[in-house]
């Protein structure tokens, strides 16, 4: 296995953080399961971080200007999110036994075997885009018309749909290859592929929708387009490199057939991961239809709100990536001790980041909200959620780490047992229960999922310490 010189592998007391944050972007083949622990969270936490941090900063701008075009465009935004978190279920479940599997081989030393499943989950997600391409494209209004759309939507906002599922290949190999290179290591790899593609999309979005010169206005549907674009360069580039080599995994072209037993296995691995994103996410489906009962402000100050969180969240998610990959490499490396220690360490750092979110979500929840929207509705809604989550983000940081955890591992069947469980069985009930019958409107269903979420930050790291997910064989 090629590692580091020895002067990476054990460096002195005077080393720049300069040149560790240099080194962390522009990526190294380091050994993670040899260098010490600080310095291996390092070089992974950071390019994640920063990857995470751009696509959130896209979130953020393509709602801003999605916005402009009023309430009713950010609600059709909110409902193709829906089904689009369908999707994102499925390529982020499948993503999550891709990352298990490669840092798995990767840890044991088997680069030949990483490079094999890589090629294999490729595979996976374009059968897997297919599907959603064709139901995206013919029934998109009557998709929206179940949602509950307005008017609006359903005349103007159905051609947005059609192009985020008609073109969501992208998305999935985007998922799909990024998560190769961060279970191989490569994590500045996915995050310069991550800030090329994003920053197409934030360059495109003003134009395409409000037009510019001879390139004519294209409304909501040109944010759909400027996306498919940018993440089409991102998949582009992704494929150049894994063919041309990172520092830590190759594809070669006699690499390229069909292995059904190392695809069954990703599938296999997958489906907890699959399972587990499919309820939380569909969970959010209810969510949403129940918000849209209440009206398209509660759909539009929701929306913005959830655009916020995934903003400041990513950079927490990038944390808990990197818990994921040295778990899953350890493991393979026969380094159980090792594996759980980075987990309480990059915890540790969670916390006292969200910490830090909460206190200004309490305090600038509104101004947060009128950022994006001068509708007094939608801004009063969309911050009264930010409020009533930041009382549980401190927790919340926790379930992050440790859920990834246990999927680097391989056990991505726990996860799926206590999702199921805190956002099926709690999460919806309770939420309609207050919103609806106790007539709380949205305050019951931001509530609502305080209270699951909360729980089930609680009770997962607490399982988390009973250790069984060393065990798991992938």
């Amino acid at each position: 296995m090629t590692t580091e010189p020895q002067s990476a592998l054990d460096p002195s007391p005077s080393a720049s953080l300069w040149a560790e944050l240099r080194d962390a972007i522009r990526g190294t083949n380091a050994d993670y399961t040899r260098i010490p622990m600080r310095r291996a969270v390092f070089l992974l936490a950071v390019p994640m971080v920063l990857e995470l941090v751009l696509e959130s900063t896209f979130a953020v701008v393509d709602i801003w200007f999605v916005a402009k075009l009023g309430s009713s465009a950010v609600a059709t935004v909110g409902l193709t999110e829906t089904f689009l978190f369908l999707l994102y279920a499925i390529a982020m479940g499948l993503a999550m036994a891709v990352t298990a599997v490669v840092a798995r081989r990767v840890g044991e030393g088997q680069r030949e075997a990483a490079s094999v499943t890589a090629v294999q989950a490729i595979l996976i997600a374009l059968l897997v885009s297919v599907p959603f391409a064709v139901v995206g494209i013919v029934w998109a209004q009557d998709l929206l018309r179940l949602m509950g759309a307005d008017a609006w939507t359903l005349q103007h906002g159905y051609g947005y749909m059609q192009w985020m599922l008609g073109g969501n290949v992208v998305i999935m190999l985007l998922f799909v290859i990024n998560a190769i290179y961060r279970g191989a290591g490569d994590a500045a790899i996915a995050m310069r592929v991550l800030w090329v593609a994003n920053g197409l999309n934030i360059a495109l979005d003003p134009i395409l929708i409000f037009g510019l010169g001879p390139i004519p206005a294209m409304g909501i549907e040109g944010a759909a387009i400027a996306t498919n674009i940018g993440r089409g360069a991102g998949v582009a580039m992704q494929l150049w490199i894994l063919f041309r080599g990172g520092h830590h995994i190759h594809v070669l072209s006699s690499q390229l057939a069909l292995h059904s037993a190392i695809l069954l296995n990703i599938v296999r691995t997958s489906l907890g991961g699959i399972g587990q994103m499919i309820i939380a996410m569909t969970s959010w489906i209810f969510l949403m239809r129940i918000l849209a009962n209440i009206g398209s402000e509660a759909v539009a100050g929701a929306t913005i709100a959830i655009r916020i969180m995934m903003f400041v969240m990513m950079p927490a998610w990038g944390m808990s990536n990197a818990a994921a990959t040295l778990v899953g490499q350890n493991l393979g490396a026969q380094q159980p001790g090792r594996a759980e220690a980075s987990v309480w360490r990059i915890g540790c750092y969670n916390m006292a980041y969200l910490i830090a979110v909460s206190v200004a979500f309490f305090l600038f929840h509104d101004r947060l909200i009128a950022i994006f929207s001068d509708d007094p509705a939608v801004i009063a809604i969309g911050g009264e959620w930010l409020r009533i989550l930041s009382y549980s983000f401190f927790v919340y940081g926790w379930w992050m780490v440790t859920v990834q955890a246990f999927n680097g591992a391989g056990d991505t069947a726990t996860p799926t047992r206590i999702n199921l469980v805190f956002f099926w069985l709690i999460q919806i009930p309770l939420s309609y229960f207050l919103a609806i019958k106790l007539g709380w409107q949205q305050s019951g269903v931001f509530w609502g999922v305080f209270v699951s979420e909360t729980a089930v930050g609680l009770f997962t790291l607490w399982l988390f310490t009973h250790g069984k997910w060393k065990m798991a064989k992938v």
